[in-house]
């Protein structure tokens, strides 16, 4: 028979357990509460809309239409054989393609030489700040500035134009040594410049927060190796490239992965820069364009618009996955197999 004090004892433990556990429960209820008004934004705003986009992407719903048909696979076929929309993934491959290789080269230059304790560059959080401002910017401001700049009025009057002008860049001399003036030059109508334009722009609003994440991936490289290099001998450049860059694969194949789901969803700048269709001659014309164009303008298809947006929702998939796969580390997969055997 077990004595009073060892059952007063009991008694005592399983209270204060049954206290905890309440107290445990108060505090889960209360972060439903708290999490609530998330899921319900979320499910009205995002996933509901997900969900409808994927049914009407089987209809033919258009225009100002209040009833559809169940026409199956039909816009899908029609989106496999439209070459508008794969010219219109080769434009967005294209810019994005010119955006990311500088956007990641030249952050992580500055990344290498902000963090480097050898250098020990005066004035890093200015230069930081400085970095990442042209990502506070909105893209339609942006777009809206370069349009303006490069013949927004007419290329005849802009203010590219003029300062070329001032600079004598149009000036002619004729044989008795007169000078002529050349007409300028009409910058959107030339497909490199205005594709270069748009990954200049896409380039110079994200390589702040590229060079951002590269710098917080570097800090969380241990102290240790760089000292232990130092003493070694190592200078600024060996250890970049045999400390730096190895141990900086997971950010940079992250960097690689959102940016090119980013890209997929390029829009702001494209739409706003010259006619909305893409000019000249539809040559920035991204997928997500090309979805808004035939969805929102013209005709108002949103059965092919549905279509063209779960097509890039499952190239975009793919191409994560592609990327994920070729890219990873392959120490990490053998002691996965290595763990699973």
């Amino acid at each position: 028979m077990p004595s009073q004090e060892i059952i007063k004892e009991e008694a005592k433990k399983n209270l204060i357990l049954r206290k905890k556990i309440g107290h445990e429960e108060r505090t889960h209820r209360w972060g439903y509460a708290f999490v609530a008004p998330f899921i319900v934004v979320f499910c009205i705003f995002n996933l509901w809309p997900t969900i409808n986009t994927f049914m009407i992407g089987f209809t033919d719903l258009r225009g100002l239409s209040s009833t559809s048909n169940f026409v199956g696979l039909e816009n899908f076929k029609k989106l496999i054989s439209d070459p508008n929309f794969w010219g219109a993934l080769k434009n967005t491959f294209i810019i994005w393609g010119f955006n990311f290789a500088p956007q990641l080269g030249i952050a992580l230059v500055l990344a290498i030489w902000l963090s480097d304790a050898q250098l020990n560059l005066s004035g890093k959080g200015l230069f930081r700040a400085v970095i990442y401002m042209p990502n506070l910017l909105t893209a339609t401001s942006v777009a809206l500035l370069f349009r303006s700049l490069f013949g927004g009025g007419g290329y005849l009057t802009a203010p590219a134009n003029q300062f070329l002008r001032a600079l004598g860049v149009y000036n002619e001399i004729g044989p008795a040594g007169e000078i002529f003036f050349r007409e300028p030059f009409n910058f959107f109508r030339s497909i490199p410049f205005t594709r270069g334009l748009v990954a200049f722009i896409q380039w110079w609003m994200w390589y702040g927060h590229t060079l951002i994440m590269l710098m917080a991936g570097i800090t969380s490289i241990p102290v240790s190796l760089y000292e232990s290099a130092t003493v070694d001998g190592a200078n600024s450049r060996q250890t970049a490239w045999y400390i730096t860059l190895p141990l900086l694969r997971p950010m940079m194949l992250y960097i690689l992965v959102t940016s090119m789901i980013g890209g997929m969803q390029m829009f702001d700048i494209p739409f706003l820069l010259t006619d909305m269709r893409g000019a000249p001659q539809s040559s920035i014309r991204t997928t997500v364009m090309y979805q808004y164009n035939n969805a929102f303008q013209g005709r108002n298809d949103y059965a092919y618009g549905s279509a063209i947006s779960i097509g890039i929702f499952i190239i975009t998939i793919f191409l994560a996955m592609l990327i994920f796969f070729f890219l990873q580390d392959r120490s990490d997969l053998q002691k996965k197999k290595g763990g699973a055997k």
